[in-house]
C-alpha cells in the first residue's frame, strides 16, 4: 500500500480548474463586456456575410494537443464564431421562423452552465425550477395544472413528444412491450398539405411510416379543410385503417396559417381521436391581448408543441411539449432501472424529470426562459407578438402601394410572402426573386427566404423579432424594389 501511495504520489493531480482565478475573472469581466457591445450595435453590423477562406479554414485545424492560454482562445471565438453569425439577433433577420434571443436569457444559459445541473431527475432546484417552467406555459395556452410537460430541444422533438402518447394511447395494444408490429390496425394520423416536415420525421422515428400519415387538402386560405378531413376518417375505417390522430396546426411555416382548433377539437372529440396541436410557431398567439382569439380551441388539445426560442426569445434551444393526461405521458415514457429509483430523502428523492422524455439527461434549459420571463413579465411577450403581427399588416401595406411589388395574401399573422413582378412568369421570375433574396443577404442589408404558395414561388417574410422596426420594414420594401429594377434592367438574374 506504501508503494502504491508513493507511486501515486510522483504523479502532479490535475484539474480543469484555472491556476490564477483573477486572470480568468479579469478575461471574464472582458468577456461580459464585449456581449453587451455586440447586442447593443447588432444593428449597425451586417445581418449576415460570407465567411473568408481563412475564416473557413480556421474550422479545419487539426485536434488540439496541447494547452493555449484561454484569452488567445477568446480571441480566436470573436474572430471567428462572434463575427460570422447566422444573425438571427439582427432585426432584420426574417429568413425562419425564429426568435431573436435576449441578454437576460443569455445570462441565464450562462449561470445554468456554471451550476452544471443535470435535468434527469433529483431534489434540486434546477428540476423544481424547471417543472416551473413548464407550469408556467401550461398556464398560457389554458391547460389545466393537472397536465403534463416537459422541456425538450425544440418544436420538432416537442411534436414527437405528444405524438409518441398519442400512439401508445391510441394503439390498442402495449406498444412499448410488444412493438409497432403487435398493431393490429393501421393507424392513421391527419394533418394539412401544409404540415411540417417534422413530422414525416415524427412518423417514420415512431415505426409508422410516412404513409400512416394523410395530408388533407387545405382551403383557400392554407387551413385544413375540415369535410375533406371528416371524409377522409370514414374512408380510412372503411378500408380497415385505424384513425388515430389530428394534428391542428397554430401556424404554418410557409405563411403563417391557422388551422380552426376550435372545429378540430370538436372533431376529434366526436370521431374519438386524439387532437394534438403542433404551436411552434403560434401557440404563444395565446398571451397576446389582440390575436389571442386566433388560437382558441388550443386550450382542448389533448397534446401541443410550442418553442419558448421563438416568441418567448430564449436563446437556443428550448423547446416544451404539454400532455393534458398525465399519466399518459409518464406511462409513454417512464423507465426505473436500479439506479435511478428514487429514495425517501436526500437527492434522489425529488420528481425524475427523465420520465416524461427521451433524454436522461439533459441540461437545465429552464433558467433562461425563468430569468426573461421574471424581467419582464408575461404581459410584455405578449405585447411584442401583438407588435410583430402588426408589422406584418404594416409591411403588407407597403407592398401592395410599392411599384411592382406583389402580395401573396393577407398575412394571417406575423408571415408575409410578396415578390418583386415586372412582368415575368415561371422560372424567368422565380430565378429574378431569388436573385433579390440572395442580394439581400450578401450586402448585409437582410435576411428573408423563400417558398411556394398555391404552387407560385415567393418571397417570405417571418417577423419573429423583438429588435424589429417599421423603419427596418421601409428599408426591405426600398431594397427589394431597386435590387428588382437592377438585375431586371441589367440581365443580371440567373437563367
Amino acid at each position: 500500500m506504501d508503494a502504491v501511495q508513493e507511486n501515486l504520489g510522483l504523479l502532479a493531480e490535475e484539474t480543469l480548474d484555472p491556476l490564477d482565478w483573477a486572470d480568468v475573472q479579469a478575461l471574464s469581466h472582458r468577456v461580459i463586456d464585449d456581449a453587451v457591445d455586440y447586442l447593443r450595435d447588432v444593428r449597425d453590423r451586417p445581418v449576415w456575410r460570407e465567411m473568408p477562406a481563412d475564416v473557413r479554414g480556421a474550422f479545419s485545424a487539426p485536434l488540439p494537443r496541447s494547452p493555449a492560454p484561454l484569452d488567445a482562445v477568446y480571441s480566436e471565438v470573436s474572430r471567428t464564431v462572434m463575427s460570422y453569425p447566422m444573425g438571427n439577433i439582427h432585426p432584420r433577420f426574417w429568413s425562419w421562423y425564429m426568435g431573436s434571443s435576449n441578454f437576460t436569457g443569455a445570462l441565464g444559459d450562462f449561470l445554468a452552465a456554471i451550476q452544471g445541473s443535470n435535468l434527469g431527475g433529483g431534489n434540486h432546484a434546477a428540476g423544481l425550477m424547471d417543472s416551473q417552467v413548464v407550469n408556467w406555459c401550461k398556464e398560457m395556452l389554458g391547460f389545466p395544472a393537472s397536465a403534463g410537460g416537459t422541456l425538450v430541444s425544440g418544436g420538432s422533438m416537442a411534436n414527437i413528444i405528444g405524438l409518441t402518447v398519442a400512439r401508445n394511447v391510441k394503439a390498442g395494444i402495449d406498444v412499448r412491450e410488444h412493438g409497432v408490429a403487435a398493431i393490429e390496425e393501421p393507424l392513421r394520423f391527419y394533418g394539412s398539405e401544409q404540415i411540417h416536415s417534422c413530422h414525416r420525421k415524427a412518423m417514420e422515428a415512431l415505426g409508422l411510416g410516412n404513409r400512416a400519415l394523410r395530408r388533407i387538402p387545405t382551403d383557400a386560405g392554407l387551413r385544413i379543410d375540415i369535410a375533406a378531413l371528416r371524409a377522409a376518417i370514414t374512408d380510412d375505417r372503411a378500408a380497415g385503417f385505424k384513425p388515430a390522430c389530428v394534428i391542428g396546426t397554430a401556424g404554418t411555416v410557409n405563411t403563417g396559417a391557422i388551422d380552426d382548433l376550435q372545429a378540430l377539437a370538436k372533431l376529434s372529440h366526436e370521431e374519438g381521436l386524439w387532437f394534438h396541436v403542433d404551436g411552434c410557431i403560434g401557440a404563444l398567439i395565446a398571451i397576446a391581448p389582440e390575436n389571442a382569439h386566433r388560437v382558441a380551441g388550443i386550450e382542448r388539445a389533448d397534446s401541443v408543441a410550442l418553442d419558448p426560442h421563438k416568441w418567448l426569445h430564449a436563446p437556443f434551444e428550448v423547446g416544451c411539449a404539454l400532455v393534458r393526461d398525465a399519466a399518459a405521458h409518464r406511462g409513454t415514457f417512464a423507465v426505473t432501472p436500479e439506479y435511478l429509483e428514487s429514495t425517501p430523502r436526500g437527492l434522489a428523492s425529488g420528481e425524475w424529470l427523465h420520465d416524461y422524455g427521451l433524454q436522461t439527461s439533459r441540461g437545465f434549459r429552464a433558467l433562461k426562459v425563468w430569468m426573461a420571463l421574471k424581467e419582464h413579465g408575461v404581459e410584455k411577450f405578449g405585447r411584442l407578438i401583438d407588435q410583430n403581427i402588426a408589422q406584418a399588416v404594416y409591411l403588407a401595406g407597403l407592398i401592395e402601394a410599392a411599384p411592382r411589388l406583389q402580395l401573396a395574401a393577407s398575412p394571417t399573422v406575423n408571415i408575409v410572402c410578396f415578390r418583386y413582378q415586372p412582368g415575368l412568369t415561371g422560372e424567368a421570375l422565380k430565378a429574378l426573386n431569388t436573385e433579390i433574396m440572395l442580394r439581400l443577404q450578401e450586402q448585409g442589408i437582410a435576411a428573408l427566404s423563400d417558398t411556394t404558395v398555391h404552387g407560385e414561388h415567393w418571397l417570405r417574410v417571418a417577423i419573429t423579432n423583438h429588435r424589429t422596426r417599421r423603419e427596418d420594414l421601409d428599408l426591405l420594401v426600398r431594397e427589394t424594389v431597386r435590387l428588382g429594377h437592377e438585375i431586371a434592367t441589367q440581365g443580371s438574374a440567373p437563367s
